[in-house]
């Protein structure tokens, strides 16, 4: 491999180690419900140098890296980890890194899928025994799978026994409820069009 061969092939890595990080950069500050304006402002950048630096059209630099990693509330490793270190991105959450939402009714827990930006809301629903919800509906569509143990959906006032392996599909805005009947724990695979923060319990 000849010199032009080694410093085209270090320019391409350059540029997707770039793509990466702008990535990372814009899913945590879309985690935080940051605008580009917020962030900038409270990294002490420029809106237009921020808005390049996540569109991976230029580097992000040794002076930045502490403020903004401030400014979003992570430490600077979390913006410059190695590409093949499993962190979360703008189209990706691993396993070991789902965030946990907030849930008002008992026996019930939630940890969020779907990466910041994502239009679906996708979560994974734990249903301990005996746990469940009250009716409420709002709005969008939703799909869900039970991927263990079972669970009793009310749709509508129509009541389904659901078990693994069974799945459904409905509008939000239809009056609906779920609980864990039961003994052992429950896990739904729950997807849905609406934001987290617009829905009030499980899914």
């Amino acid at each position: 491999m000849d010199t032009g061969e080694l410093t085209s092939k270090a320019e391409r890595e350059a540029d997707e180690a770039d793509v990466r990080v702008g990535r990372r950069v814009r899913a945590l500050r879309l985690e935080k419900n940051l605008s580009l304006a917020d962030l900038a402002s409270r990294a002490g950048i420029s809106i237009g140098a921020l808005s390049q630096i996540e569109r991976g059209m230029s580097s992000l630099r040794v002076r930045v890296i502490w403020p903004l990693a401030a400014a979003l509330d992570v430490e600077p490793s979390a913006l410059i980890a190695d590409g093949n270190e499993p962190v979360n991105d703008l189209y990706c959450v691993r396993a070991n890194s789902r965030r946990p939402l907030p849930v008002r009714s008992e026996g019930i827990t939630k940890d969020l899928l779907s990466p910041p930006g994502a239009s679906l809301t996708g979560m994974v629903v734990t249903v301990e025994p005996g746990g469940g919800t009250d009716a409420y509906a709002h709005s969008g569509h939703e799909f869900g799978i039970v991927t263990t143990g079972e669970a009793e959906l009310v749709v509508d006032s129509t009541r389904y026994l659901l078990k693994t392996g069974d799945s459904f599909a409905f509008k939000s805005t239809l009056l609906h409820s779920f609980r864990n009947p039961g003994t052992e724990r429950c896990t739904i695979v729950w997807v849905n069009t609406t934001k987290p923060s617009e829905a009030r319990d499980g899914d």
